[in-house]
């Protein structure tokens, strides 16, 4: 009851489908700058934003500002 090459072929189609996922990072190193201070800006924009919100939330005060 032998299955011939089964367990290689299943081997190397595993091998190959973790190869094709393992993928490097592409970018240059003046991209990934680019790219990560591009990241950035928007995390401030965003807790800028989120700060201000709670400001005004704060601002108005009592019971009026929680319910929604």
């Amino acid at each position: 009851m032998t299955r011939g090459n089964q367990r290689d072929k299943a081997r190397e189609a595993a091998q190959k489908k973790a190869a094709s996922s393992k993928t490097k990072n592409n970018m240059s190193g003046t991209e990934f700058q680019r790219a990560k201070e591009s990241a950035a800006e928007i995390m401030r924009q965003k807790q800028a934003a989120s700060e201000a919100k709670k400001a005004a939330d704060a601002a108005g005060g009592g019971k009026d500002a929680k319910k929604k």
